[in-house]
């Protein structure tokens, strides 16, 4: 019986290897004690695992599954104990195996996945492995939940009959018994510890690439006939057409610029952006996404720091967004319209793009490796300048594969993205993570149209909207009730979300909205809150693979300022006073940790808590408004007074910016018209001015920001 069995068991594991191009990735972990488990992708599972692990594995079978015909006679080869999840000897039987030193498989998930991300974890194995002290082997199955026959994952799911499957074992790791009052709790809080493990190997499995080979990863995956994108111009691209746009646009950007240039990007949230985004990634350019609402100075500033010779855009674009005149100020770079580059692609291109790239597109790329710059993003700094953000391949896509790891999102949804592409999280969750997910989406230019999001939503089939809690309150004034009867997860983050908001969304759409945080610097999602694990007033746990640090605040008791840590945190700053001088990211706890700026701390169960900012900066509508720019506006309206800025709760945009000042005749048109002059946005007028006698000053001469605060509350209450 043991030679059958090791037979059946090299049939089993050389026609995987044959038919599925079976890849084994890792050892599997010993110890004395050895609780196996991992992920539950299809029925596949089982039987390949099977022929792989050592003989004397012990599996832990639920009684359904004992029942089925099938596996009865899978079974008879196997050893194995039969347990039902009600019985409390389950457990005990199961761990009676495990001290007598025998590997045990436990499968922690129970049900096999429906939609191809991790589903419940139950507690038992987790306080199995706690109780026995027993080093836990996990393992991520990759690929088995494509293949068709074998899994539960929605139809429009995109199935194979013969995927490529690979199984990669992770280093060993333990659950330490939890400390709390009761049993039940101790079993809760050790099942979410293994759940968290999981979720963790998910995403250590994955291996590092660029964006660009992680699109054409999809590619081969979904297919190319997999639909994938649409916008409000009347784009409707599969991921075909996405293929031959990008190789087209990024050919032409090749032109005229050298490899690893960094080339300025001013374009709207349009299908058209995605592809030329995709195709500069494929030809090794460095997109420097501009914000075009930051004013001349800002993007100026932007320029000199990134060290951008060129800059792309589109004449209809500037025109609809009545930005002809700003660019027309720009200084020291070449503009280039998209509009002139269609009659430049010569018939030599053509038959580059037909006869060999559009059929060899890896061959006729330029490969990056995954820690090579991929994009900047531009963001304020503390003297009201602003930094260029750069991110890594691997940044952006580690924080998407953790971002996955944890959301329950699929190629059955189709996200509504309307964050401006120059944000990062319109960039990251709104073009790459859809492109390398296989998840359908839907482009709208601006997040500002609080009528005609709704209905596009509802029009669009949309499942999945990420915004801002300012805009989600605006969309559900207008909306229909039934606008969004097909939305299946709403994330607010950027700002904090209010108790209204959250109730208007569960009362009037019986939706709930999920809370996260994040930021530019950490590509950009740092937490949030899931379906699994969710708690209201929190912005949720922190992503798989991010550590947390709290530096204590003189004055403060509850919390810290937060640092963090991990993959998807920023290579570096560019600053206009060093351009192109890479200042990696480093805090009071050492180097590659980022410090927020923002005051928060974390609950026993492990739920961030954000308790306040401690930046000069105001979030108004989801956007970083410098409080020096602020000044320099109400300086120019009014040279010969004293100003300063400070900030207050604003339950409609999140934050005020309130402006001190000592000149009793200062109007807001007049600081509107100084705004417009120096090229400034308009979310960096204040909304409330107050008059005061005097600008209080510190020892060094320094605005004395916390006094003024107190001025201002004491006049305004």
């Amino acid at each position: 019986m043991k030679l059958s069995t090791t037979m059946f068991k090299f049939i089993i594991r050389n026609l995987a290897r044959i038919l599925y191009r079976l890849e084994v990735r890792g050892t599997l972990a010993h110890g004395p004690k050895t609780l196996i488990v991992g992920n539950h992708q299809s029925f596949l599972d089982a039987p390949i695992l099977w022929s792989i692990l050592p003989d004397n594995t012990v599996w832990v079978v639920h009684t359904v599954v004992s029942q089925n015909w099938f596996f009865r006679l899978v079974l008879k080869m196997v050893e194995h104990i039969v347990v039902d999840a009600t019985n409390p000897f389950a457990l005990k039987s199961t761990m009676a195996v495990i001290e007598s030193g025998r590997p045990v498989v436990i499968l922690p998930e129970g049900r096999l996945t429906v939609n191809g991300a991790l589903m419940k974890i139950y507690e038992g194995p987790a306080f199995i492995a706690a109780k026995t002290g027993a080093t836990l082997a996990p393992f991520i199955l990759n690929g088995f939940e494509r293949a068709k026959g074998y899994t539960k994952i929605k139809s429009d799911y995109p199935l194979a009959w013969l995927p490529k499957l690979t199984i990669t074992f992770l280093p060993a790791e333990t659950i330490p018994m939890p400390d709390a009052p009761t049993g039940k709790l101790r079993r809760r809080k050790a099942g979410e510890q293994l759940r968290r493990m999981i979720a963790r190997c998910l995403v250590q499995a994955q291996q590092k690439r660029s964006l660009h080979e992680a699109f054409l990863d999809a590619v081969e995956l979904h297919g190319r006939g997999f639909h994938m994108v649409e916008d409000i111009g009347g784009a409707y691209a599969n991921y075909g057409a996405i293929t031959k746009a990008s190789l087209a646009l990024g050919r032409l950007v090749s032109k005229f610029t050298e490899e690893n240039e960094v080339v300025g990007v001013m374009m709207p949230n349009a299908a058209a952006t995605l592809y030329l985004l995709l195709g500069m990634m494929g030809m090794r350019r460095i997109p420097a996404m501009l914000n075009f609402t930051s004013g001349v100075d800002g993007m100026q500033s932007t320029l000199i720091a990134a060290g951008i010779k060129t800059v792309l855009t589109s004449r209809t674009f500037l025109e609809k967004a009545k930005l002809t005149a700003t660019v027309d100020r720009l200084q020291g770079v070449k503009i280039v319209f998209l509009e002139d580059l269609r009659p430049k692609f010569t018939l030599a291109d053509k038959l580059w793009l037909m006869g060999f790239a559009l059929h060899f597109p890896r061959a006729a790329t330029l490969r990056s490796k995954p820690e090579d710059p991929a994009v900047v993003l531009f963001t304020s700094g503390s003297e009201g300048k602003p930094k260029g953000v750069v991110l890594s391949h691997w940044s952006i896509l580690s924080d998407i594969e953790q971002s996955l790891a944890v959301v329950d999102v699929s190629p059955a949804d189709k996200i509504f993205s309307a964050m401006p592409v120059f944000h990062s999280f319109g960039l990251s969750i709104g073009f790459m993570l859809p492109m390398v997910a296989g998840v359908r989406l839907f482009l709208y230019p601006s997040p500002l149209h609080y009528s005609i999001v709704p209905e596009l939503f509802y029009d669009r089939d949309a499942t999945i909207l990420f915004a801002t809690p300012t805009f989600l309150k605006n969309y559900a004034k207008r909306a229909h009730p039934y606008d969004f009867r097909r939305a299946r997860l709403i994330v607010a983050g950027a700002e904090k979300l209010t108790d209204d908001v959250r109730q208007t969304y569960a009362e009037k759409f019986g939706i709930r909205i999920l809370e996260g945080y994040g930021a530019t610097e950490c590509s950009p999602v740092i937490s949030i809150n899931t379906a699994m694990s969710s708690k209201p007033g929190t912005v949720g746990e922190l992503l798989p693979l991010m550590e947390a640090k709290f530096e204590k605040v003189p004055g403060i008791e509850e919390g810290g300022i937060l640092h963090v840590r991990g993959p998807n945190v920023m290579l570096g700053y560019w600053r206009e006073s060093a351009p192109r001088v890479l200042e990696p990211p480093k805090s009071v706890f050492g180097e590659g940790w980022y410090s927020t700026g923002d005051l928060a701390t974390i609950d026993d169960d492990g739920f961030l808590r954000l308790l306040g900012r401690m930046k000069r900066f105001a979030k108004v509508a989801g956007e970083m408004v410098s409080l020096e720019v602020v000044e320099r506006i109400a300086e120019a309206a009014s040279p010969k007074s004293h100003h300063g800025a400070v900030i207050r709760p604003d339950p409609v945009r999140g934050e005020m910016i309130v402006l001190c000042t000592q000149d009793p005749n200062l109007k807001r048109e007049q600081l509107l018209t100084a705004a417009h002059a120096l090229g400034a946005p308009d979310l960096a007028i204040p909304r409330r001015i107050v008059v005061v006698d005097h600008i209080p000053l510190l020892g060094t001469g320094k605005k004395d920001y916390p006094k003024l605060s107190l001025m201002v509350e004491a006049q305004i209450n």
